[in-house]
């Protein structure tokens, strides 16, 4: 039951492997509390394996999609097809680390027509159209700047045009894939002093942000990360504004 105050239950689906190994991961509850106590923001996480993510009826009813870090996922099929659904049904949805790695894969292929791009930790030996692939310097366990497009999502959600984040990855956008992408719809709004993307969104969903960055390491966990918040707000906003979910 939610804590006086909270005026809405919002179930959402955690997508993703959960393993008590991966950091983020474990953080997680400890977030829940904060954004229950102190944001009157109360979740009720189901934690969806990808493998059961393809299934497009495990997702119905859900009032918001969060794709969580460590990656590779056991199905990439699952993973895409979860973000296909909360991309297609206009349910707020919120991709880290991994998740906004295979957010981008699955625009490539659905909305480009890029049938073909890959991921270079899913598809080692791809030689085709490599949209995700490795970073030229890891970012595992190190901070970065990010700098905020003026009048995005994210700035709004973060309330600054920079700022430091906290990753646990070593793969990224290829460049050169940039211009593809924005010109179907994707607005890439967060990049790094290189000018390498690290925040994706779109701006014609209810709520649909990426961030190559892990929201969840922020701080010592007991405040909520902006971006959780945010996606945890659009998640709990009255229901019916997302079409129903249905099997193709």
């Amino acid at each position: 039951m939610p804590e006086t105050g909270t005026a809405f239950t919002a179930r959402v689906a955690e997508g993703g492997d959960r393993s008590p190994h991966v950091r983020a991961h474990a953080r997680i509850p400890a977030l829940l509390d904060a954004l229950r106590l102190r944001d009157r923001l109360d979740l009720d996480l189901y934690w969806i394996p990808t493998p059961d993510g393809a299934d497009p009826a495990v997702l119905a009813g859900f009032d918001g999609i969060w794709l969580t870090p460590d990656s590779p996922y056991r199905s990439e099929t699952g993973a895409l097809a979860a973000v296909r659904t909360a991309r297609e049904h206009g349910i707020p949805f919120l991709g880290t680390c991994g998740g906004f790695q295979h957010a981008l894969l699955e625009y490539a292929r659905n909305v480009c027509g890029l049938s073909r791009a890959a991921h270079a930790e899913n598809s080692p030996g791809a030689t085709g159209e490599l949209l995700i692939e490795p970073l030229a310097c890891s970012l595992a366990g190190r901070e970065g700047a990010v700098r905020i497009a003026p009048g995005s999502l994210a700035e709004r959600v973060l309330g600054a045009g920079r700022t430091v984040e906290r990753y646990q990855c070593s793969y990224g956008l290829n460049p050169s894939y940039l211009e593809v992408l924005r010109q179907h719809g994707l607005r890439l709004t967060g990049f790094d002093d290189s000018g390498d993307v690290r925040v994706a969104e779109l701006p014609e969903h209810p709520f649909f942000l990426c961030t190559l960055f892990q929201p969840e390491l922020a701080g010592d966990g007991t405040v909520a990360h902006p971006v959780i918040r945010a996606f945890a707000t659009a998640a709990a906003a009255p229901a019916g504004r997302h079409s129903p979910v249905s099997a193709p």
